[in-house]
């Protein structure tokens, strides 16, 4: 247990302000002040945990005067880069899928000057934002139309606003499932205006199920991939190639299966996990959606594929506009179908897929032994796809378990994010893991040079 004493030797809030300005800091600011709080509850956090046990005020005054200054020197806390060493690939927090240096490349092209966003460079003359990039969904996904919004959850609610509207929709109770930031699929449908009409169990719905909900006012059967979560066991569900049949007695239902992640990339050739590719979703139903920012590897962006009726009608709806693509995400999207034509893949594609012998030799090879006080250690682990995606699928990996003497694992941890850029690690274990999958061969100086200031603090 932490002896309390030691917390009286931390310095109150006002004798560290006027220690920053007699030292060049100039007079006191509200953002001042806040950082100089900051830095004293995390020494303080420090002190409880054990890591660091002053031996009189002055020595308090000097750890808190240094935190105070690493703080001041970090990025402001707006959106920045992080290294991700957490070894989940598609991090929701840490933005999911990165872009590769081409991506990027043409996104800043497209950023600090003009761009043939709107304008035909043959006629010269408007032209269309999105009919090329339409064009070309279509083509991977196999289907007679296509459209590309902002993400996957506009790009349901749209289908069902247009399509759904005041009319049933038929949807398995074990796929009403909840998805990031507390949104829920019934939420969806129901701002939407579609009617939703339960079937099933939550474990097990078969044709059956739906074939006695179908009738002359449902307009639409929507299946939902149960992307961020898996039920095992006693279970049965019923595939859209199936439900096709429904349609013999009502020509006019929709069959919609809504893709969540989609996959451009056969994940199952590689052993790993069960996602099907897009285009075979797509040859089943009559139209699809799914994410661009996931399995696909590219920006934040929706994709809606299917038969050319269905996708003109989406094209017309006054939606279209409020959900269209910005230049930048286009940019990106256009780079990300590249890497998958060229069969290059883009890195998230290229991390998923890493052997795990080539992560154990990497992690072995970033081994150091001339630490005074940290000890890097290679081990095997698993990674996690992440992103609500394939939720089963662990990815034998290679790891580096990182301590620090006199430090705790949290300690450490907090220290590195407060390097520039940030690095984010795992904790485990009662220690720090770095994980070689989601680093890559661009970040290690910065890694590096993190893991010597750590060695030196």
């Amino acid at each position: 247990m932490t002896d309390p004493s030691y917390f009286r030797y931390l310095p109150p809030v006002h004798e560290v302000a006027s220690a920053v300005e007699e030292e060049g800091g100039g007079p006191e600011t509200p953002k001042r002040m806040q950082i100089i709080r900051k830095a004293l509850e995390e020494i303080r956090t420090t002190i409880a945990d054990g890591s660091f046990q002053p031996a009189d005020r002055q020595e308090a005054m000097q750890k808190t005067m240094e935190r105070y200054q690493q703080l001041v020197d970090m990025p402001d806390r707006g959106l920045q880069r992080v290294i991700n060493a957490a070894g989940t690939v598609l991090h929701t927090n840490l933005g999911r899928a990165p872009l590769s240096e081409k991506a990027a490349s043409k996104v800043y092209e497209t950023a600090i000057g003009y761009s043939s966003l709107e304008f035909d460079l043959g006629s010269g003359e408007r032209g269309s934002r999105l009919a090329y990039l339409n064009e070309r969904a279509a083509s991977f996904c196999g289907t007679e139309a296509a459209m590309v919004v902002n993400n996957n959850a506009a790009a349901v609610y749209m289908v069902l606003k247009a399509l759904s509207k005041h009319k049933e929709t038929v949807v398995s109770r074990g796929e009403l499932v909840e998805i990031g930031g507390s949104f829920r699929v019934s939420t969806i449908m129901e701002e939407s205006g579609a009617i939703l009409r339960e079937v099933g169990t939550t474990n097990k719905t078969r044709y059956s199920d739906y074939a006695s909900a179908v009738h002359e006012e449902t307009a639409m059967v929507m299946k939902v991939h149960t992307s961020n979560f898996a039920v095992v066991g006693f279970t049965e569900t019923t595939d859209t190639g199936e439900l096709q049949k429904l349609k013999e007695a009502y020509p006019h239902l929709i069959i919609y299966d809504d893709l969540g992640s989609g996959s451009l990339y056969p994940f199952q050739h590689d052993g790993i996990g069960d996602e099907p590719v897009v285009r075979e979703s797509a040859a089943r139903a009559d139209i699809i959606s799914f994410s661009g920012d996931k399995l696909l590897g590219g920006p934040q962006a929706g994709i809606i594929a299917g038969k050319k009726v269905l996708i003109d009608q989406l094209k017309q709806h006054p939606l279209a506009r409020v959900l269209r693509l910005d230049k930048m995400s286009i940019a990106a999207l256009e780079s990300a179908f590249d890497e998958h034509e060229n069969e290059t893949y883009p890195p998230a594609v290229s991390m998923i897929t890493s052997p795990q012998s080539a992560l154990m030799d990497l992690a072995q090879q970033r081994r150091r032994d001339d630490f005074q006080t940290l000890t890097l250690e290679p081990a095997s682990g698993v990674s996690k796809v992440g992103g609500g995606t394939m939720p089963l699928v662990e990815l034998p990996t290679g790891l580096l378990r990182l301590e620090k003497a006199g430090w705790s694992e949290a300690s450490c941890a907090a220290f590195l994010r407060s390097c520039s850029p940030p690095l984010v690690v795992r904790l485990q274990d009662s220690a720090c893991w770095l994980d070689m999958r989601t680093i890559s061969e661009e970040e290690w100086g910065f890694v590096n040079k993190h893991l010597e200031k750590l060695d030196n603090a």
